[in-house]
């Protein structure tokens, strides 16, 4: 006799975790661990402005300037001449001219998908970066590394960076805004991940120009980061209110 055909035996599957489950997926730990990370960085703008107001920054400072530059020649930076023209072309992405076509761009398409919530946030961080950069550049009215030859022209004072403050807050917040758009964890780190390298290289640049200290590069990205932190915290807290529309 034929032996009869034993039924497989289906084990259910595990249902996997979603990606905004646990602890963190909740908006408001989310929103508190920003805010500390937010305090942090103000105490460390704080700090970096505190030893730069008493002088004790300034062997850092020179240090790291002339590592960019020839010993021999202070006028010229280290490599040859197109690193120099490739530095101007990074920096020009923290400039306000790309910055305003860059966020420009955004608000209109946000606009034009009806995402008013949305272009709101990036509006009042781009605006109030611009604001609070050059409050803190009158403030502090640092004059601009003079012992070295800028490889770019200036027209501010010094400190803080306002390449580094508008380029932190601007691609960070785009950053966000494209990372809440995707589900996948991996998406949201390359958007995230992509905002931060761009925010480095423009303050490196500034550095390598000698159009600024690193000092000034350091407090332009803890106050440019810190304030992109508070505009996307209180438009979490708005979407977890329902006061804004959710992302799509």
């Amino acid at each position: 006799m034929a032996k009869l055909k034993e039924n497989p035996v289906i084990r259910p599957n595990k249902a996997r975790p979603s990606p905004r489950s646990g602890l963190l997926g909740r908006p408001e730990i989310r929103i508190l661990i920003s805010l500390f990370v937010i305090a942090g960085l103000i105490l460390t703008f704080g700090h970096i402005a505190e030893e730069v107001i008493e002088g004790d920054s300034a062997k850092f400072d020179q240090t790291v300037v002339l590592l960019f530059r020839h010993a021999n020649d202070l006028s010229n930076a280290i490599g040859p001449p197109w690193m120099e023209e490739m530095a101007r072309d990074i920096t020009a992405l923290g400039s306000y001219a790309v910055l305003i076509i860059i966020t420009g761009a955004v608000l209109l398409y946000l606009l034009l998908a009806h995402r008013r919530s949305a272009a709101l946030w990036v509006s009042l961080a781009f605006l109030g970066g611009v604001l609070l950069s050059n409050l803190l550049k009158l403030a502090y009215e640092r004059p601009r590394p003079d012992f070295v030859t800028h490889a770019a022209r200036v027209f501010t004072s010094s400190f803080p960076s306002g390449h580094a403050t508008l380029s932190a807050i601007t691609y960070l917040t785009l950053g966000a805004l494209l990372a809440g758009l995707h589900e996948s964890f991996w998406f949201k780190v390359y958007f995230l991940g992509l905002a931060i390298v761009l925010t480095i290289v423009i303050g490196i640049s500034r550095i390598y120009l000698g159009v600024h200290y690193p000092t000034d590069v350091l407090a332009g990205w803890c106050i440019g980061a810190a304030w992109a932190g508070l505009c996307w915290s209180v438009f979490t807290w708005l979407q977890h209110r329902g006061r804004v529309e959710r992302s799509s």
